[in-house]
């Protein structure tokens, strides 16, 4: 869907607490979400505004966006899961 919201927000709205402490204490998550806000807010831009652009490139940026939200909800999970032992 075109301009839809993929922030980490609108994905995992039950972790929306653990996302904001773990943005404020681990700087390497904060600097990781803040790339991936970033290429959240360029790919909405390309859609809604219709810019010119390689179907590749709008696909090989998703692909990017996809590969950091793995990574950014797999470090939530882990320290979830040490907190909880």
């Amino acid at each position: 869907m075109l301009g839809e919201m993929h922030d980490l927000i609108h994905e995992f709205p039950d972790l929306v607490g653990k996302i904001d402490a773990m943005r404020e204490s681990d700087v390497d998550f904060a600097a990781d979400m803040d790339r991936y806000d970033a290429l959240d807010e360029r790919v909405r831009r390309l859609e809604e505004l219709g810019t010119p652009v390689a179907d590749e490139t709008i696909e090989d940026l998703k692909k990017e966006r996809l590969l950091l939200k793995d990574r950014l909800y797999a470090r939530l999970q882990s320290e979830a899961s040490a907190i909880a032992s």
